[in-house]
């Protein structure tokens, strides 16, 4: 007698297209997964393509032409190279906007990262109201380059301004520093080293990463508090620098709001504070010059991300890792 069904139990062998069907289910559940993650992801996406991707092509086109800010389309002509060629060779503004730049990014990005870690080191022991300090020190950089605040270092650097009145104290009569062409652009060094908030937080990260018994073993060496400075804790903080220096030195390349503010949006006086994206929102919006201003962007990009691959290049040879790697 057949046992029946029932009897049986429920079936174990699903035959030779067993593994047919589970590889069918695994794809199933991935392209399930896979269309879930680009549906999230399809905001971001849309903001990638809408307000970064097709604004970027659109004005590496405009800069092979004559456009300006007001004009006909219909009466847009390509001119090739000509934006470019009057970029390096006809324009002498443009190459003082980048002789400002550069001064001011070889200033304030090392006396900031310098700033940034010094206080860091200070701070970085757990002791009564450090987290009070910290907050204070992180301050001003969660203003960023704010109008506010740049309106704030105009007041405080003008001929009544606060800094002078300070001077007067000890007898030192001021001067309208925002005003001078030999000083205008380092108020905006000492604003931009002001807002070391930052760095100050990643590079305090950092520190708490490193072994207190590398300390320990230095001191019973006998060595100096320098010394554990410049064999310790610089290159076990070499990766939290070297991330610092890229983030500043495109930021310090960026600046843009504290010399709008402080020179009226004209790069005055004396072109002195006339930076680079300064001197390219004033071609683009004030001169109308589109497409000379959108030339002047590409190149701008294209000299980052040099410079950037530059630093990525030279890090292998003073970024050492814990595990033994280097960049």
């Amino acid at each position: 007698m057949q046992p029946s069904l029932a009897e049986l139990g429920p079936r174990t062998d699903a035959g030779p297209l067993a593994p047919q069907r589970a590889a069918r289910r695994r794809g199933s559940s991935r392209r399930g997964e896979a269309t879930a993650g680009y549906v999230f992801l399809s905001p971001w996406l849309l903001g990638l393509l809408g307000i970064t991707a097709l604004p970027m092509i659109f004005s590496l086109v405009l800069s092979f032409t004559d456009y300006e800010l007001l004009d006909d389309w219909s009466q847009v002509q390509f001119v090739g190279l000509a934006n470019y060629k009057r970029m390096f060779t006809e324009d002498p503004h443009y190459w003082h906007s980048v002789a400002v730049t550069l001064r001011y990014a070889l200033i304030a990005v090392p006396l900031k990262l310098a700033a940034a870690l010094g206080v860091a080191l200070l701070l970085r022991r757990d002791r009564k109201g450090n987290g009070l300090f910290r907050g204070l020190f992180y301050l001003p950089s969660l203003l960023g380059g704010s109008v506010a605040l740049a309106l704030v270092w105009l007041a405080m650097f003008s001929r009544d301004g606060a800094f002078n009145a300070f001077l007067g104290i000890f007898g030192i009569e001021g001067k309208p520093w925002v005003n001078d062409p030999d000083w205008s652009l380092s108020t905006l060094i000492v604003l931009a080293v002001w807002q070391f908030g930052a760095p100050m937080v990643i590079f305090l990260a950092g520190l708490k990463q490193i072994p207190v018994e590398l300390y320990e073993a230095a001191s019973v060496d006998g060595a100096s508090r320098l010394r554990q400075f410049w064999h310790i804790t610089l290159p076990m903080l070499s990766p939290v620098l070297f991330f610092n220096l890229v983030m500043e030195v495109i930021h310090g390349f960026q600046g843009f709001t504290g010399a709008y503010v402080i020179s009226g949006g004209e790069g005055g006086p004396v072109d002195s504070t006339l930076m680079y994206t300064l001197y390219l929102y004033v071609a683009g919006f004030t001169d109308f010059k589109m497409a000379y201003a959108s030339a002047m962007a590409w190149v701008f990009l294209l000299v980052i991300g040099v410079i950037t691959a530059g630093l990525f290049a030279t890090g292998r040879y003073w970024v050492h890792y814990s595990d033994g790697g280097d960049k």
